[in-house]
């Protein structure tokens, strides 16, 4: 959440999620992102569904917003145009949604790419805004969605590598961590089944979070136990012997190490 000050020292809720609601705000959008390639002097288009959950009429402003990841990975947004930004590429449909209660809109957007643009990937995000309401206490407050979009222009991509193994507790489980460098143009994650034997040689199939690993950055990605028949989660004991291929796109990241806490 962030405090944005107004007249009416408005109070700006940020949902970053499929569906939210804020005194009144009951939008749900579909799909939370986009991650998709466009080439220089091309245009990218697509749609965005956009359901109104509540019973009565609603308005939405819609804009686009940059964005960066916080120490903790949540993503701050900024109407700021800022250095380098792709936003003046996007042209959205409307500037405004209006939608009967339960009623449902697709949304189209676009991003021209000029031609001879490098390499790079193009980041920013689309906003629906539902209006200020006030609260019990009088302060004005609004919902807002943020969907975030990655295109990769040209031959934009992640190079990621592991640059480290460590053990961290997650969720309250203790878990292998995989420290991953991407030293790439464009943002990646991972996908992939880990086959995991723990100290007293049980076997588990672990996979990746698949939180953003940003160009340029390193980022501690948990790996996770996939759940048993029941729903029950396997306990690991440490040091855990790890092994097998992660993936994403069209790169393949062997893995064959040991965590150990």
């Amino acid at each position: 959440m962030r405090a944005v000050a107004t007249a009416l020292f408005a109070l700006s809720l940020l949902l970053c999620a499929t569906g939210a609601a804020a005194q009144g705000f009951a939008a749900q959008v579909l799909p939370p992102r986009f991650e998709d390639r466009v080439e220089p002097g091309a245009v990218f288009r697509n749609v965005i569904e956009v359901q109104n959950a509540s019973a009565a009429p609603a308005r939405f402003n819609v804009r686009t917003a940059d964005w960066v990841l916080d120490g903790s990975g949540e993503a701050i947004f900024d109407y700021a145009l800022q250095p380098g930004s792709c936003r003046p590429w996007v042209g959205l449909e409307a500037g405004e949604i209006q939608l009967e209660g339960n009623g449902r809109k697709r949304f189209r957007f676009e991003v021209a790419v000029p031609p001879g643009t490098p390499s790079q990937q193009c980041r920013f995000a689309i906003m629906i805004e539902g209006q200020p309401q006030p609260n019990a206490s009088g302060i004005m407050v609004s919902g807002r969605i943020g969907i975030i979009v990655y295109l990769n222009v040209g031959d934009a991509a992640a190079r990621l590598s592991i640059a480290g193994t460590a053990v961290d507790t997650v969720e309250g489980a203790q878990v292998p961590v995989l420290s991953i460098a991407n030293d790439g143009n464009a943002h990646g994650r991972l996908e992939g089944f880990i086959e995991a034997t723990d100290a007293e040689g049980k076997r588990t199939t672990l996979v990746p979070s698949m939180l953003p690993i940003m160009p340029g950055t390193t980022r501690a990605i948990p790996l996770f136990p996939v759940p048993e028949p029941d729903g029950s989660l396997p306990s690991l004991s440490f040091p855990v012997r790890l092994k097998g291929e992660l993936q994403w796109e069209k790169q393949r990241i062997p893995l064959e190490a040991t965590a150990n806490r």
